[in-house]
């Protein structure tokens, strides 16, 4: 028998894969990946119920905008407008799970080594994407995962809640709030006017 460490007596793996998918539109390797990450993720921090008791103890860090991240906001109910999930563009399939009352934090990234291993486990299948999601729902979690304890410092202006500040900027008049301003020869800038955004304004205003 296969080890596996998903228990369905703690999370029901196939109900919460299922609502993923219904959530994220398809069923796909990255959605079974990130559901099992935020199964094992929820476990290391000792997070039960993250949608009732627990949701206000969780923050996560996500690294990827890609399918699992879906997959990750729909089991641990933690989102960018609650402010309990945190984008941070590195490109990786990986996830740092955070248990705000007693500080505990783990990292979790994908094994690349995993995707190898799908192809043994399921010859006979020939699309690897197809032989991925049926291998990810079986594959134990140290086959699938890399797990470190970490240090999240979270800061004050990352809480979820009420903006601590609100300031305008110096150069376009915007409103700046959750002190992402930068002060910058003496004025206080958004971060656009102060280096580059990602938009370029093109002619005046339509309203």
């Amino acid at each position: 028998m296969r080890e596996t460490s998903i228990s369905a007596a703690d999370f029901d793996f196939e109900k919460l894969l299922e609502e993923s998918v219904r959530i994220h539109g398809h069923l796909c390797p990255g959605q079974v990946l990130g559901v099992r990450m935020s199964i094992l993720g929820l476990r290391s921090i000792e997070i039960g119920d993250p949608r009732g008791k627990d949701r206000k103890s969780i923050i996560v860090f996500v690294e990827m905008d890609r399918c699992a991240t879906d997959a990750v906001q729909s089991v641990t109910g933690c989102s960018l407008g609650h402010r309990t999930m945190k984008f941070m563009d590195y490109g990786k399939m990986a996830a740092s799970f955070v248990n705000l009352k007693t500080g505990k934090a783990v990292r979790i990234i994908a094994k690349e080594e995993s995707r190898q291993k799908a192809k043994e486990l399921f010859p006979e299948i020939g699309n690897k994407y197809e032989a991925q999601l049926e291998a990810y729902k079986i594959m134990a979690d140290k086959e699938l995962f890399d797990v470190m304890e970490v240090h999240v410092k979270v800061r004050p202006e990352d809480m979820p809640g009420r903006p601590l500040r609100r300031i305008q900027c110096d150069s376009c008049g915007e409103y700046i709030q959750d002190l992402r301003e930068v002060e910058r020869n003496g004025k206080v800038l958004c971060r656009p006017c102060a280096d580059s955004g990602y938009y370029e304004p093109v002619g005046q205003a339509i309203f």
